[in-house]
């Protein structure tokens, strides 16, 4: 299985995986799982941190990038491909991250690990319902 984790999805999984259904928790420990990120993501958790709605430390930048040094996470590359498919999806809304989340998944044929109910409402993209 090859997942993309929503920014919501990545942060639980290392700070509260309790709130990870028993579902995503198995795909996420299963050996043959390739876990994704996107780029985007990173940049949402820095933002979060910044605007005092999530707690990383010592400072944001630093807890990022001792995550992504575990080898854990594959880099889902942000292409050109990626940012036209950010405006062609079946989407409710225009929030830029989830565009370019979902985007990321479509082109890079990843399953989108998301509880975000507006994203798992979208089209033209695999999803894993964390609910």
């Amino acid at each position: 299985m090859r997942l993309l984790l929503d920014t919501h999805i990545w942060i639980w999984s290392l700070v509260d995986p309790a709130r990870l259904t028993p579902r995503v928790r198995g795909a996420l420990q299963d050996a043959k799982t390739e876990v994704w990120l996107s780029p985007i993501s990173v940049w949402e958790a820095i933002l979060l941190a910044e605007r005092g709605r999530l707690a990383l430390e010592p400072d944001p930048a630093s807890w990022v990038r001792e995550q992504l040094a575990t080898g854990l996470f594959r880099e889902a590359a942000l292409t050109w491909d990626v940012a036209v498919e950010s405006r062609r999806l079946a989407l409710e809304h225009d929030d830029p991250a989830d565009r370019f989340i979902a985007a990321t998944a479509r082109v890079h044929d990843l399953t989108l690990v998301t509880s975000d109910t507006r994203l798992l409402r979208g089209s033209g993209f695999a999803v894993l319902a964390n609910v």
